[in-house]
């Protein structure tokens, strides 16, 4: 079925360029040669799609899809928000992914060197579908800040890895939330390579005492925004609809 959505292009301008070198990774990985635009193929503009029953009944709860003897340490925190588009309409039922340190600082992974501690009731893992709204939510535990070698003294803001599917694969999106306050934001040098602070302050979750459980769970909101999508004029449709 041929779509009859169409993708904004991208605004360079406020994404990070591929070479930065304050951040060093990017010095051996960034492509040297400018990059082609394509037209986008009609396989990357339908699907991927997913349905509920695809999900287990814990797959956005790490308190709980890990657990072995006990729930996990850290600070019990929800994660809440809607996906939308460029156009400010709600993306329902796409895949959200999420990845993490333990409240450590820690990820179960075996080239993760950092001397703190695996929390053997935390897997780090989770996903969940918006609802028709594009509202999903998670439960976690916030995760520890942790060192990594780009400077001497170069620390990484306790944050959380996001894949979003979004109605087609030119919407893709994979990114970071940070947490609002952290001392450490100012000094992240990946966060830092976004040209635009208005788009760098767009990663940061607010705190959210209205969501928050009392008495167990504080709350933050974090709202993301696809590449937008837009109905093309009647006279303009494709197929000549």
């Amino acid at each position: 079925m041929m779509s009859e959505r169409e993708f904004f292009q991208r605004d360079r301008r406020v994404h990070p360029p591929a070479f930065t070198p304050q951040y060093k990774t990017s010095v051996l990985r960034s492509p040297r040669m400018p990059l082609w635009s394509l037209q986008t193929s009609l396989s990357e503009v339908t699907g991927p799609l997913f349905k509920p029953e695809e999900l287990g009944p814990l797959d956005n709860d790490l308190l709980l899809n890990y657990a072995r003897a006990g729930e996990p340490i850290g600070e019990r925190t929800i994660i809440h928000g809607h996906v939308r588009d460029e156009a400010g309409q709600p993306v329902p039922h796409t895949l959200i992914e999420i990845w993490q340190a333990n409240a450590g600082g820690r990820y179960r992974h075996r080239n993760d060197t950092y001397f703190a501690p695996v929390d053997p009731n935390f897997g780090g893992c989770g996903r969940a579908l918006t609802n028709g709204e594009g509202y999903y939510a998670f439960r976690t535990v916030k995760p520890g800040a942790y060192p990594f070698r780009n400077q001497v003294n170069s620390w990484r803001p306790a944050h959380i890895h996001f894949s979003i599917f979004g109605s087609g694969f030119a919407q893709r999106l994979i990114t970071q939330m940070y947490f609002e306050g952290d001392p450490l934001i100012p000094h992240d040098s990946i966060l830092q390579t976004i040209p635009d602070p208005t788009a760098r302050d767009r990663l940061i979750a607010r705190l959210d005492l209205n969501a928050s459980v009392p008495l167990d769970t504080l709350a933050y909101r974090f709202d993301i925004v696809l590449r937008g999508s837009r109905q093309t004029l009647f006279e303009n449709k494709r197929e000549g609809a």
